[in-house]
């Protein structure tokens, strides 16, 4: 008699929910309770119910309160106490090199350009950006632009869309002319995780600066940029840092750095003087240069809650918890999805995977619409992949079960 192997890994998902030791963080999510599977938590997080509470406290007490007394009281150090603390409980950084302000696509151009200016100035002979080709598209044409902009030269590492840069791939782009590489820690596109170690260490091998997008790492995955030797670092914090839509993103200079880059945004709140209003630019010391306008308070307020429970949890559960995810999915895609033609576009060994997984099937940009009107929330990736995010601590094992099993309906209907 053969087993069913729904019921299977039904019981699986329940004994692995009973065990789980940071299940009962899903109940601070809005919406968790609802049937509806959230499978992009990678894009947009689930927002913490106490969240609503504190930015209607800070209307009413603080903005409202307050007012314009509240940037001496408290606002304008939060780009920095916020940062300081996100660099200590999620990216292995102490304080004084993490700021937050900006969306990634600004600070990206920030430190990009700055490492360039200061390679080159160095060197003349550094004129080349190294990226890889299946970077996320905001990385990819910034670099052209800069490239553009500044008479430097884009090298493309050309990579397998299953996986991302490796050490061999990388050991091929850089050399002599090389003035910064940009890389991505986890790839948004396969959930390869990258060896952030070792490939900083073929960069300045090479004479390089090496810049890290942590967008689909930070808040799931350990980071240790000071101890690894990173150069710089920007990231996110609307996906597993549950910032909500648009919240600001954060950047990382290593202090060693941070007097030499000129960050080419001078705007007033990265003056040495911020109030002085004098009639020339003059950088302040310390990550305070590398912003530009006025802090996004309100927006920084959101993730403060989510700081509060990578605190409690602990970063390594929480990516302990993520690696049993996402084997839990693999496990069920080989058992469920397989036989209809699936296959894994992301890396197996889970020492070599970020947060989320990718599945492909030539259907799947249909699935994914078919599963959305069904309130199962993946997101579509070109080619042909489905992307299933796992957010450890709003994700449960039931429900990554029951989406797979509506994915695996919903493929049978397309094909």
């Amino acid at each position: 008699m053969s087993i069913d192997p729904r019921a299977a890994f039904a019981a699986e998902a329940r004994a692995l929910d009973a065990a789980d030791p940071l299940a009962g963080h899903r109940d601070a999510f809005a919406g968790a309770e609802s049937p509806l599977v959230y499978f992009d938590g990678n894009s947009l997080g689930r927002p913490l119910r106490v969240t609503a509470q504190r930015l209607a406290d800070f209307v009413t007490a603080e903005w409202g309160g307050r007012l314009i007394r509240g940037w001496d009281e408290s606002w304008m150090q939060m780009p920095f106490r916020i940062g300081d603390r996100l660099g200590h409980l999620a990216l292995g950084a102490a304080a004084g090199q993490t700021v937050i302000g900006d969306s990634t696509t600004v600070l990206l151009y920030k430190l990009l350009r700055a490492a360039l200016a200061e390679r080159s100035a160095s060197d003349p002979a550094r004129v080349e950006i190294v990226v890889g080709r299946d970077d996320f598209p905001t990385d990819r044409y910034l670099v052209e632009g800069i490239a553009a902009e500044r008479g430097a030269r884009v090298v493309w590492i050309e990579v397998d869309t299953t996986r991302g840069v490796d050490a061999d791939l990388l050991r091929a782009a850089v050399g002599p002319r090389t003035a910064v590489v940009l890389l991505s820690h986890v790839s948004y596109r396969s959930g390869y995780l990258a060896d952030a170690e070792t490939l900083t260490r073929i960069a300045h091998e090479a004479g390089a600066l090496v810049l890290w997008d942590l967008c689909h790492s930070a808040g799931s995955v350990p980071v240790e940029l000071d101890a690894w030797g990173v150069d710089l670092a920007v990231g996110c914090t609307y996906k597993y840092l549950n910032g909500g839509p648009g919240s600001p993103a954060f950047a990382y200079v290593a202090a060693r750095h941070q007097s030499a880059l000129t960050q080419p945004i001078q705007g007033w709140m990265g003056a040495a003087d911020v109030f002085s209003m004098g009639p020339r630019y003059e950088p302040a010391d310390g990550m305070r240069r590398f912003l530009s306008g006025t802090p996004p308070v309100l927006a920084m307020r959101a993730m403060e809650d989510t700081l509060d429970l990578i605190q409690d949890a602990g970063i390594t559960a929480i990516r302990d918890k993520s690696v049993a995810l996402t084997a839990f999915a693999l496990r069920v895609s080989d058992g469920i999805l397989a036989p209809l033609g699936v296959t894994l576009a992301s890396p197996r060994d889970p020492a070599e995977r970020g947060g989320h997984v990718t599945l492909s099937h030539p259907a799947m940009r249909a699935v994914t619409a078919r599963l959305w009107a069904q309130d199962v929330i993946p997101d579509y990736r070109d080619p042909r992949g489905l992307r299933i995010g796992l957010a450890p601590l709003s994700t449960s094992f039931a429900e990554t079960l029951t989406g797979l099993e509506a994915v695996a309906e919903a493929v049978r209907a397309e094909s």
